[in-house]
């Protein structure tokens, strides 16, 4: 038997730590940084303006400008012509790319303005492996008003229904509105909307613009280092916003980044500013506010690519290259390229990106990188998500778009354990200890074989249905009664406290006739009227302090669901704090008192005899002997009550709403990292940073109660030295 128990004990030890070992196996890559390896370098012959590349990374394209785009076939020199013909005999003077719809924009020296859309499709033949075919399809040609002269700068925005042409020209500034309509059999025709003749808002030269991707905004870049922000607000253009990204010098560059809603500004010199919408304090219209700063990667020609999967992006200058993350604001990795690139672009996979140089080089470089919005500041710091207007501790895992920002601050998430194990152990534990000391130190023994047995039972009744109970019937409950519910805790300790200091001064002859410890018959009659009382007098409290003004009308409104956040600006939610008090107490009181009580009724009777023997009363018996022999026991109670809370599951998910906030206002719910690992564990893809992150949680859990608890062993030993018996 005794080898039987040190191999039970090693395997358990094992298992545990097999279990911590796999954790980490899952958490590691979560700080992993991103690798990249550089491929061979392809030669095109030509000299191209933009890049762009199909979704699996498996047939770039180069414009040069000309009338045909270069595709490459995946072999090195190997190349394919695609013929553009609205091109043939034309001078372009400007062109830019849409990597989403795999636009090309291009203006021209005659001022007007088009595009062409490179389509890639996947074809199967019996016997063969898939393959890319590449073809272009041209749209409408578009000729200004406004302005004269060749076109300088042009930027397309499509948002589907509703798109955008910026051009900056020789002299004059337009935006050209087209307009999609869509049926039941699909897209209908292109049609131009109108223009809107911009030179006259901007007086400073224009030296460059970009459309936003839903087409319903443009950015003017003009010489004096002013970026001025148009809206399109029920069909008309209008200036929102002007501001200056850099110091008295214009942006190099301006793009958008995933999603369209941040702008990522460089300078001549490399600096990288990125500016994201959000509506200031004060304001309902969002504008354009600086959220992330990036230093230089080089010096040189700046280039950029946004990538069509997260919020990482590719930047370079001279030869210096980097990739980075949006919402960390980390560098993900640097490194040089052979040749100074002068465009790129990055698959829609994210798991390539291409440079192009101007002598017609090509290499392709494969990246790494599944977790690119995790790490330490990620995880435990405060981050400027997009929309907001301030660095944020926030939870939010997934969302209903594609370019939706992961929100994984665990933050919240602690505060929420720890806040719902405060509320359970401040109800609990007053009941669970005084529960044990009279249990043990003045309940009749003929009274104490049938209370400890029904507390024990209590702690058989399953948490799902404590949490059932607690959100189906306790939160509506305390919802309409909260005045009653404070002023019934408030009264039942006080009535408790008057009966015994009354009680001490009762005739001896009188309290004689009674048994010890069973003075409870006299003190519940007076409980139960107190607490009856308490909770009748609850509306009466609530008309008399707890009134609610309506700002609209000035209609005074007895309702103290009302009142609370017109008084303290917090918020009451149903399913609260309070709630979580009551039921996870409820949950952690036959514990704590269990254990509690064994520590207190393993006294040795000797010293308790001793102490009365000298004239101690029995509540100085219990003050000098029974709480300080006992106190190691006692102190263990409350640690593993402590690990019963803060571990508890369902009755959180069930009676709190589950929402991560991180205020501790006690009528506010709360997300725990338990209730979070249980509820979003299941729905999480393995494998992904969603999944990983789950898992750190649970780390996070095991060092939370791991550190406490070895606190306590600490200070429990420590007490048991000061109080051992010799």
């Amino acid at each position: 038997m005794t080898h039987i128990i040190r191999i039970g004990g090693l395997a358990v030890i094992l298992a545990v730590f097999g279990i911590f070992f796999f954790i980490l196996k899952e958490i590691i890559p979560l700080f992993s940084k991103a690798e990249v390896v550089a491929e061979s370098v392809a030669k095109t012959g030509t000299s191209p303006k933009v890049i762009g590349v199909d979704e699996w990374g498996e047939r770039p394209f180069l414009y040069s400008g000309g009338s045909e785009i270069v595709v490459l076939a995946g072999e090195e020199g190997a190349r394919q012509a695609v013929e553009v013909p609205s091109l043939a005999g034309v001078e372009v003077t400007a062109v830019s790319y849409d990597p989403v719809h795999h636009r090309v924009a291009v203006g021209l020296a005659d001022g007007r303005v088009g595009s062409f859309v490179v389509k890639y499709e996947s074809v199967f033949r019996e016997g063969e492996p898939r393959k890319v075919d590449v073809s272009v399809e041209e749209e409408p040609w578009y000729e200004l008003e406004a302005g004269s002269g060749a076109v300088r700068s042009v930027s397309y925005g499509d948002g589907g229904s509703k798109r955008l042409i910026s051009v900056v020209r020789d002299e004059g500034v337009a935006v050209v509105q087209l307009a999609q309509k869509r049926s039941l059999i699909g897209a209908g025709k292109l049609t131009r909307v109108g223009e809107t003749d911009l030179s006259e808002r901007i007086r400073t030269e224009v030296i460059s613009t970009v459309a936003s991707q839903n087409g319903q905004a443009v950015l003017m870049a003009t010489a004096d280092g002013q970026v001025h922000y148009f809206l399109m607000d029920a069909g008309a253009l209008d200036e929102v916003q002007t501001f200056q990204p850099f110091e008295g010098k214009p942006p190099k560059r301006m793009d958008y980044l995933f999603g369209g809603v941040s702008v990522a500004m460089t300078d001549e010199s490399g600096q990288q500013r990125v500016f994201s919408l959000f509506r200031p304090e004060g304001s309902n219209t969002r504008l354009f506010g600086q959220t992330k700063e990036f230093g230089p990667v080089g010096e040189g020609t700046p280039v950029f690519a946004s990538s069509l999967r997260n919020k990482s992006f590719l930047c370079g200058a001279g030869g210096g290259l980097a990739v980075r993350h949006l919402t960390s604001g980390a560098t993900r990795w640097e490194g040089t390229a052979e040749f100074e690139p002068v465009a790129v672009t990055i698959d829609g996979k994210a798991e390539n990106f291409f440079l192009a140089g101007a002598e017609g080089q090509v290499q392709r470089f494969s990246l790494h990188d599944p977790h690119p919005e995790s790490g330490w500041r990620a995880f435990f710091g405060k981050v400027w998500y997009e929309g907001g207007s301030e660095p944020v501790h926030q939870w939010q895992s997934t969302g209903g778009s594609d370019d939706f920002e992961p929100k994984l601050s665990l933050v919240p998430l602690i505060i929420g354990s720890l806040k719902g194990t405060f509320y359970a152990l401040l109800f609990s534990i007053p009941i669970a200890l005084l529960a044990a000391v009279f249990s043990a130190a003045f309940l009749p023994p003929a009274m104490k074989r049938v209370v400890k047995p029904a507390m024990e039972i209590m702690a058989s009744l399953p948490s799902v249905v404590l949490g059932f109970l607690a959100g189906i019937w306790l939160a509506p409950l305390i919802e309409d009664k909260v005045p009653s519910i404070l002023l019934t805790c408030l009264v039942l300790p006080t009535v408790a406290l008057l009966f015994g200091a009354g009680w001490s001064r009762v005739p001896i002859q009188v309290r004689h006739r009674f048994e010890h410890g069973r003075e409870w018959i006299v003190l519940l009659p007076l409980v139960l009227i107190g607490g009856w009382l308490a909770w009748s007098l609850g509306p009466v409290i609530e008309k008399w302090f707890f009134v609610y003004t309506d700002p609209s009308t000035g209609k005074a409104i007895a309702d103290f669901r009302l009142w609370w956040p017109q008084a303290t600006g917090l918020s009451f939610d149903q399913r609260n704090s309070l709630v979580v008090g009551f039921a996870m107490g409820f949950a952690v009181i036959p514990v704590i008192f269990t254990i509690a009580e064994d520590a207190l009724s393993n006294v040795p009777r000797t010293l308790t005899a001793a102490a009365a023997a000298l004239g101690a009363s029995r509540w100085q018996v219990v003050r000098t002997i029974f709480i300080p022999v006992a106190s190691p026991g006692i102190f263990s109670a409350l640690m593993i009550g402590f690990g019963r809370a803060v571990g508890e599951t369902m009755i959180v998910v069930m009676a709190t709403g589950n929402t991560p906030v991180k205020e501790w206002n006690i009528f506010s719910g709360m997300r725990t990292l338990s209730a979070n690992i249980a509820v979003e564990l299941p729905e999480a893809a393995p494998g992904s940073t969603h999944y990983r992150t789950l898992f750190l949680g649970a780390l996070v859990l095991f060092l939370l109660t791991f550190v406490l608890n070895g606190v306590a062993e600490v200070l429990r030993q420590r007490l048991r030295e000061k109080n051992k018996l010799v």
